[in-house]
């Protein structure tokens, strides 16, 4: 469950943005949209304890994250939030298969293979799973970014525009995967994004 009161948050400029409260369960999809500059990717860095707010609370799976320590948020991010950034954040030197591993390690998850499998042949990256992540296209880089996310079965998913570089087909499939993800773990999801094609799948919406 992902719960916000009276959010607000000051950018280093003095800018202050306020943000609509959000309640919701697990399993249940939130759509936040709006124009560019309004704040969105800021939402979702504090939903994920990586940012400070000013003002207000969060709570996901009934954690206050104001209650924890650097530490601790560090320990809870790994645990209960997956994250997929719009900028994405590999270990260039390394392997597909080795990345996912990676994030499998922290903070001492198991060794899951039959996972890193699974995932890797939802989002079309089996293949190439023993390449290094600097070898891959725009689009697979993409899409092990979403594997990174939810390699862990987090009990949030959080997603800044996961389809913005990628085709029609794949587009499509990111979508299914990631409410089949928030189906089968339970998650709660919310996704940031500008892009028709990921609007009309998401009734619940949040407008900032």
């Amino acid at each position: 469950m992902v719960k916000t009161s009276n959010l607000t948050y000051t950018h280093e400029s003095g800018e202050q943005l306020t943000f609509p409260d959000i309640s919701l369960n697990s399993g249940e999809h939130l759509l936040v949209v709006g124009p560019s500059g309004v704040g969105k990717t800021t939402l979702l860095y504090l939903m994920a304890g990586l940012l400070p707010p000013l003002d207000g609370t969060i709570s996901i799976d009934g954690t206050d994250l104001s209650t924890l320590t650097r530490k601790g948020m560090d320990l809870f991010r790994g645990h209960h939030i997956g994250l997929v950034f719009q900028q994405y954040h590999f270990v260039r030197s390394l392997a597909v298969e080795d990345n996912l591993r990676l994030r499998q390690s922290f903070p001492k998850d198991a060794n899951d293979k039959q996972r890193r499998l699974e995932l890797s042949e939802r989002l079309g990256l089996s293949d190439h799973l023993h390449k290094k992540v600097s070898a891959l296209s725009q689009g697979q880089q993409q899409r092990l970014s979403i594997a990174l996310g939810l390699i862990h079965k987090p009990k949030v998913i959080l997603a800044d525009e996961p389809t913005s570089n990628l085709d029609d087909v794949n587009c499509e499939k990111v979508i299914e995967l990631l409410k089949e993800e928030a189906k089968i773990c339970n998650s709660s999801l919310v996704i940031i994004t500008h892009d028709l094609r990921v609007m009309s799948h998401f009734e619940n919406r949040s407008m900032l």
